[in-house]
């Protein structure tokens, strides 16, 4: 594995928009490929499979007639909709390598994406549409390309219909450009081996990296691992609410379930438009048997009612799957009992941008095997998994500890980094020569279970001791305040690397604020160890995350360090205002000095009763209120202190 280069079915022939379409249409024309759930519930639209391929076609032959060619690169920045999956489904029967930006990455990130896939053709929408907002995506794109001149030609869907400028000889509405296209096109005969796409993922360097998979080696792995992990049967409906912009919408929401000729839907919309129980609502009107999403989602309806939830009919769910970052117990409990009605599995696996499906996971498994809360578990069917220590030992046995890493390379994987192999192995295959490293720890429990402990950077070490933040935000999450909770370490002049919690509180949270220090030291003691509690918590409205949900660690170290001149580009951000409202909450701790005890300072909370308070979203200098309240609740006032 040291050179990186990897190859599957050598000497095949095939096209990946035949697998996902050409054999379905022709075996079941009126089946529904895909539901399109709308932002506003209740005017989902069906596209069949017989319909999809006709659109696909058609956007093939426009592609073409635009002058893209087998192993050009195309750029898709649109929001959630059938034309949207017909954008990436033609680029592969032509052979052309799309590249999917998600619809909400700020103009300069577009560009970078563009420039380095060096990328000619666009293809946008006038504006997108989630949580009942409109964001002007033509507006983005034509300000990313003042740095792009290698883009001739920008294809523009009619999402909303609103004016919007058109630059003569540049720009095209797809719509009225597909109505003269043929509904026929023959696929591009591609080799096993040649690119079928590249999608951008963060790197260490700060420079995104297009990491591009090939054709049959992902279309089998894709289809195989949902079909497996998920347990499809021909008539599911199967709902992943992943934006197309990242994996997951790739191999969950277009490849996957169009390879395995299931009904897939694709969501526009956000978990709480119009209510917290869009979700529900949504599976109830639609008859979903599989619902995947990011563990982000479950910990911000969990703050809600369980009402939201149980109001819906829910008896078509057979699975919930979660993925992207380790699931907390409380979310896995909470989706198991509430909205699953301990009825469905709850299937927590992880894989990468780079694995092309899921990696471990719960399932597949005999019919009765166990589920651990909160664990992948079990590897997948040709997944070889080791543990190593930092010099690369192997660490076998069960009840261990270690960076993970895959021994044998497998179909759904990586092949390269665009233009740049060597940054391609130097990232994956370098640190532990004959490994792929894939930057993440884990514990093989007492069972021989996979339970992934975060990022290897997500590591604090305490006074010598190894902790994993996502050990240490189980158990803070446990405390029944505590809607969400990130920990990184700090400097700490005794203990080499201190605890730093950011803690978000669950909405209409009741709770006696002179226990909540104690409290929390008590359970992250008794769950872990003495050494694990927090030195510093700070409440916040929220955390920094991207638009995919996941926390960006990178900007909770530089607020604990104080590096608040230095916190880099959060342009990427879906709030970019949070940053600014936790970089302006208290840090210092807010008893005088007389009242320490060494280096024990207990957490001041001051209550006092309110008539009404509103808060602005960004309010957060000094102290953070809770949301609007009846006249017998109260507010917390100090918030953040070392104990």
């Amino acid at each position: 594995m040291q050179d990186g280069i990897f190859r599957w079915f050598e000497g095949g022939i095939l096209n990946v928009s035949v697998q996902c379409l050409d054999r379905h249409a022709k075996r079941n024309p009126d089946k529904v490929a895909i539901i399109w759930e709308k932002d506003e519930p209740g005017q989902e639209e069906r596209v069949t499979y017989q319909e999809l391929l006709e659109l696909v076609c058609r956007f093939s032959n426009l592609l073409k007639a635009e002058g893209v060619e087998k192993g050009d690169r195309v750029a898709i920045y649109m929001p959630v909709t059938p034309l949207a999956a017909a954008a990436i489904l033609a680029c592969a029967r032509i052979g052309a390598i799309h590249s999917v930006v998600f619809a909400g990455f700020s103009a300069e990130a577009l560009a970078n994406r563009i420039n380095d896939a060096q990328a000619t053709v666009v293809v946008t929408a006038d504006q997108s549409i989630r949580g009942g907002k409109t964001i002007n995506l033509k507006k983005t794109v034509d300000v990313a390309l003042i740095k792009c001149p290698q883009v001739k030609r920008v294809l523009v869907q009619k999402r909303t219909g609103t004016k919007i400028d058109m630059t003569p000889e540049r720009d095209l509405f797809i719509e009225e450009s597909l109505i003269h296209q043929s509904v026929e096109y023959y696929p591009e005969p591609m080799e096993s081996e040649d690119p079928l796409f590249m999608l951008y993922t963060s790197g260490s360097t700060g420079k995104p990296k297009g990491v591009v998979h090939t054709q049959a080696g992902y279309i089998l792995y894709a289809m195989i691992a949902n079909r497996m992990v998920f347990d499809l049967h021909p008539n599911d409906i199967y709902c992943c609410v992943a934006d197309i912009g990242w994996i997951t919408g790739h191999s969950s929401v277009i490849y996957g379930p169009l390879a395995n000729g299931v009904t897939t839907v694709l969501f526009e919309s956000i978990p709480t438009y119009p209510n917290p129980g869009r979700y529900w609502e949504s599976i109830e009107r639609l008859c979903i048997n599989h619902f995947f999403c990011a563990p982000t989602a479950i910990r911000v309806l969990l703050q809600h009612p369980d009402t939201w939830v149980t109001k819906y009919d829910r008896s078509s769910l057979r699975t919930i799957g979660s993925a992207g970052e380790p699931i907390n117990i409380e979310a896995w409990n909470w989706c198991y009992n509430v909205a699953g009605n301990k009825k469905c599995h709850i299937i927590d696996n992880w894989w990468q941008t780079e694995t092309g499906g899921a990696i471990i996971s719960p399932r597949p498994a005999s019919e009765n095997a166990e589920i651990v809360p909160g664990m992948a578990m079990r590897p997948f069917y040709g997944i070889d998994l080791e543990l190593v220590d930092t010099k690369g030992d192997q660490l076998a046995g069960k009840g261990v500890e270690g960076i993970l890493c895959i021994k044998k390379p497998w179909p759904g994987m990586a092949r390269t980094v665009f233009g740049d192999h060597e940054r391609y192995v130097n990232t994956y295959f370098k640190m532990f020569p004959g490994l792929y490293y894939t930057g993440d720890g884990a514990i093989r429990d007492s069972k021989g279970y996979f339970k992934i402990t975060g990022r290897m950077d997500d590591v604090i070490n305490v006074s010598g001791h190894r902790l994993s933040t996502a050990e240490v935000e189980d158990a803070i999450c446990e405390h029944p305040i505590i809607a969400e909770t990130a920990v990184v370490g700090y400097p700490h002049e005794v203990k080499g690397e201190g605890i730093y919690s950011f803690v978000v509180l669950k909405e209409n949270a009741n709770f006696e604020a002179d226990l909540v220090a104690s409290e929390l030291k008590s359970i992250v003691r008794k769950k872990l160890t003495g050494y694990a509690a927090p030195d510093i918590v700070q409440i916040c409205p929220a955390l920094p995350k991207t638009r995919s949900g996941k926390i960006l660690r990178r900007i909770l170290r530089k607020v604990a360090t104080g590096e608040y001149e230095n916190l880099g580009d959060i342009s990427t951000l879906a709030d970019p205002s949070v940053v600014e409202a936790i970089v302006k909450g208290p840090r210092k701790p807010l008893l005088p000095q007389s009242t320490r005890v060494g280096n024990v300072v207990d957490l001041q909370i001051r209550m006092e009763p309110i008539e009404r308070i509103q808060v602005p979203q960004t309010s957060c200098s000094g102290e953070v209120q809770l949301r609007e309240r009846n006249k017998k609740q109260t507010r917390l006032l100090a918030l953040c202190s070392i104990f």
